[in-house]
């Protein structure tokens, strides 16, 4: 999918079209339609801005369970493989590109899996463009400078999951490399999962930084608008309709 097709499908864009849809019917007359029209725009922007739905879809996605640090290194993996989730174009004080925040979180554990099991890294993510380093680079240098933490093989070509799985697959083979730990996002995995799995790898779901509410009782605060449940719903409808889209599209 193109940036402009995912700016119309995830919220708030979708629901904002809607609004305007039925405004723009309200103004021709066409009062019925117009009010259904906008009164289902304000209606799901409400529900995805509370943490019960926010929370709640993306919770049908972190299906992978985390590993317990003590199981680390029992699985028989070769190699780490950690995915890269956006980077900070010209970061003032970076004097540069670096990596932005979700991107840290899944490189802080990869670290972490490193450090336990002293397996070899590959970082995997983000074409170079108008003369900004790939953001592989970019992880790379977290890792090493940051975190301590060498990193053995360089992914750079890919432009999304499916891409990360294609490209990776053929580094680490040609290392003979076949089994690995995949870290990422809890409720990026099953994407992430069924994308390496399309190219054969054997990979064990190293998930991170879960989204996940300790108490099961509803509270008011959950049915009240936040802009972090809204973020977390668009998070998770960006992954359902990402994994429709490459289950039909790559199948």
């Amino acid at each position: 999918m193109t940036a402009y097709v995912e700016a119309l499908l995830m919220p708030p864009g979708l629901l904002v079209w809607l609004l305007l849809g039925g405004l723009w019917l309200l103004a021709r007359g066409r009062r019925r339609p117009g009010l259904a029209l906008s009164a289902t725009a304000l209606l799901l922007l409400y529900l995805l801005s509370t943490p019960l739905v926010g929370g709640g879809l993306l919770g049908l996605l972190q299906t992978a369970p985390a590993i317990p640090p003590a199981a680390l290194g029992t699985q028989d993996a070769e190699a780490i493989v950690v995915l890269g989730a956006g980077r900070r174009s010209d970061a003032a004080e970076y004097a540069g590109d670096t990596v932005n925040g979700l991107a840290l979180q899944r490189l802080r554990y990869a670290a972490f899996v490193a450090r336990r099991t002293g397996l070899p890294l590959l970082v995997s993510g983000g074409l170079a463009r108008d003369g900004h380093p790939p953001e592989a680079m970019l992880m790379m240098q977290a890792l090493e400078s940051e975190f301590g933490v060498p990193v053995r093989w360089v992914e750079s070509d890919s432009r999304n999951t499916f891409e990360n799985a294609r490209y990776s697959s053929r580094i680490l083979r040609a290392s003979q490399v076949n089994r690995v730990y995949l870290v990422s996002h809890a409720w990026h995995m099953p994407r992430a999962l069924w994308s390496f799995a399309h190219f054969g790898l054997t990979v064990i779901p190293a998930p991170t930084a879960f989204e996940s509410d300790d108490d099961d009782v509803l509270l008011a605060s959950d049915l009240l608008p936040d802009a972090r449940a809204l973020r977390n719903s668009a998070f998770a409808l960006h992954e359902i309709i990402g994994l429709l889209w490459y289950r039909w599209h790559y199948a």
